[in-house]
């Protein structure tokens, strides 16, 4: 179903309660299930993605649907290559369309058996799970973090643990070193100098968890208050320490105007003046942050150049590309040059008389699309379900902001 958004108060004043983290709480299945831990969990997010994880985790079959969860899939593939047993995993036709030969590669110099049911390179796959002899690999880091991720995350539990060097330029470096925190947490001996990581053999020790609330949730509703004409907001279970890269973006946000202040993990968020009249900023560290500064500078009329921009190709959908369509039904004519920049000179077009916001069943598009509203009022956007993916209650803090509650009585519901 459509929703419909018609937001005519543009002052911004909301409490919000973000979603926990799904990059944490999916780590934190994996090596929790790997220490046969019985103790609790807190704080695990209620996505689509972390269920997808649990729902495998927990199944007494070999045959799993993972859907659209690109996370599930590649941390999934890892999990199950040393669990003894025949494991068809498999998920929706995106899904099938995005690459995983990278990784399943990898797992078969470290001893894995995996085939791929269809075409070579892509799921569905079928995994005989067994002993890892592990070792030494190199693996590039140009492509997907998750897949080193992955690789880690089993380490402890290879014969020989793992020598792993990056190749190419490192992407999403933060999420690697998320991923060895938590290893080091469970217990286990797990570093990394440069490109070079190291993981001793060993086995993870059960300890109760608390999962931080998203940083990458937070970013749509900093883009709502640059957007707004004035306000403020509070931001729910974040802190300056956080482990999640995107928590850098408050750095960025200063830059379009929007002031951090930290206290007792909550954020209050202060509209300012914005500080550039271009954005030029490598979002390598930060790439599901893209879709929210993209819409924002363009809606406050700040061009922007984008680097680091390598992996959403491969996202959900081709993240570029929907932006370029669906932000040209704005009127605004951004450009991406190859696999490495998305940038927007301050070229206009013409808008499109009836405002339907594609969102290619990635939640991204809808929660970045959604502040556009404050300037096309009516705005609909397609598939309000697909928010459920990372932020099932994307909507209900999004009309809190308002002072509204949100209700669904019909197929396109108005704001």
């Amino acid at each position: 179903m459509n929703i419909s958004l018609n937001f005519e108060n543009q002052r911004i004043d909301g409490r919000v309660a973000l979603p926990a983290s799904k990059s944490i709480s999916n780590r934190v299945l994996i090596i929790n299930a790997l220490s046969d831990s019985c103790l609790p969990i807190e704080n695990l997010a209620d996505c689509d993605d972390t269920r997808s994880m649990v729902r495998v985790l927990e199944a007494d079959t070999n045959l799993f649907d993972i859907g659209h969860a690109g996370t599930a899939m590649r941390f999934l593939t890892a999990y199950l290559s040393k669990i003894v047993g025949k494991w068809i995993l498999t998920g929706s036709e995106r899904m099938k369309q995005r690459p995983i030969g990278v990784l399943v590669e990898a797992l078969r110099q470290l001893g894995a058996r995996i085939h791929y049911l269809e075409k070579d390179g892509y799921p569905p796959l079928e995994i005989c799970g067994s002993y890892l002899s592990g070792g030494t690999i190199e693996i590039p880091a140009s492509v997907s973090s998750q897949y080193v991720s992955a690789l880690l995350m089993i380490a402890p539990y290879m014969e020989k643990g793992l020598e792993m060097r990056l190749t190419g330029k490192i992407v999403s470096a933060t999420y690697i070193d998320m991923t060895l925190q938590i290893m080091r947490e469970f217990g286990v001996e797990a570093c990394r100098e440069g490109a070079f990581i190291r993981v001793r053999p060993g086995e993870y020790r059960p300890i109760a968890y608390r999962v931080e609330s998203d940083w990458s949730a937070a970013s749509y509703f900093y883009e709502l208050l640059a957007i707004a004409d004035d306000g403020n907001m509070t931001l729910k279970g974040l802190s300056a320490q956080s482990m999640q890269g995107d928590s850098k973006q408050c750095e960025v946000w200063e830059k379009l105007g929007i002031k951090t202040t930290f206290r007792d993990e909550v954020v209050c968020l202060f509209k300012g003046k914005p500080e550039v009249t271009l954005l030029e900023y490598d979002f390598v560290e930060m790439p599901d942050l893209v879709q929210s500064f993209a819409v924002a500078c363009c809606l406050m009329n700040i061009p922007f150049y984008f680097r680091g921009v390598e992996t959403l190709r491969i996202k959900e959908t081709d993240r570029l590309q929907a932006l370029i369509q669906e932000l040209g039904k704005l009127g605004y004519r951004l450009k991406a040059k190859g696999n490495d920049s998305l940038y927007w000179e301050g070229e206009r077009g013409d808008v499109f008389a009836d405002l339907r916001i594609a969102t290619y069943n990635d939640h991204r598009m809808a929660m970045a699309f959604a502040p556009a509203a404050l300037k096309f009022p009516g705005l609909v956007i397609q598939d309000r379900e697909v928010v459920s993916k990372s932020f099932p209650r994307f909507w209900e803090e999004l009309f809190r902001c308002f002072g509204r509650e949100f209700s669904v009585t019909s197929e396109r519901s108005s704001g």
